[in-house]
């Protein structure tokens, strides 16, 4: 037997947030794999500490994505698990790929000041719209992960 979530939001609200957090899933995971990806890959005059950095990143990339995807079940919905599933849903590009270490750094602040900007929609969306304290207090901590992050690669930049 489902049990259907009774926590004081409409269905029709629960859909909503789920949405929002199924693409917030989705996002988190093409900026894990271009993390992953020119962690990798990465070279030039700041190898290690580049190298370094964005291991931190993709770790906390996938504490929040699992968080996330937390978040969904709790509301009663099921999180997307298929590439797929998260190509369809992002609001990021999948690419393209940078070989070039300054440019790969631009893509992945790009990217976060990206997920930021969608993030501050969400969540006036999920206090006004769908009056969800708790989305919106959740997506607020994922906003200030990617800001923090932000921070640090824009600081490689000058």
């Amino acid at each position: 037997m489902n049990a259907k979530v009774n926590i004081g939001i409409s269905e029709k609200n629960l859909s909503g947030i789920i949405t929002i957090l199924q693409n917030t899933l989705a996002d988190e995971h093409v900026i894990y794999i271009k993390t992953r990806n020119y962690h990798w890959n990465i070279k030039g005059p700041s190898f290690l500490e580049i190298h370094r950095l964005l291991e931190e990143e993709y770790e906390v990339l996938v504490e929040t994505i699992d968080q996330i995807a937390e978040r969904i079940k709790k509301l009663g919905g099921r999180a997307n698990g298929t590439m797929k599933e998260f190509i369809d849903s992002t609001r990021l590009l999948e690419g393209p790929y940078h070989d070039h270490q300054t440019e790969q750094v631009k893509q992945l602040l790009s990217d976060h000041e990206a997920l930021i900007r969608s993030l501050r929609e969400d969540i006036a969306k999920c206090d006004k719209e769908f009056e969800d304290a708790v989305t919106t207090d959740f997506l607020t901590g994922v906003m200030a992960k990617h800001e923090n992050i932000a921070w640090m690669l824009r600081s490689y930049l000058g």
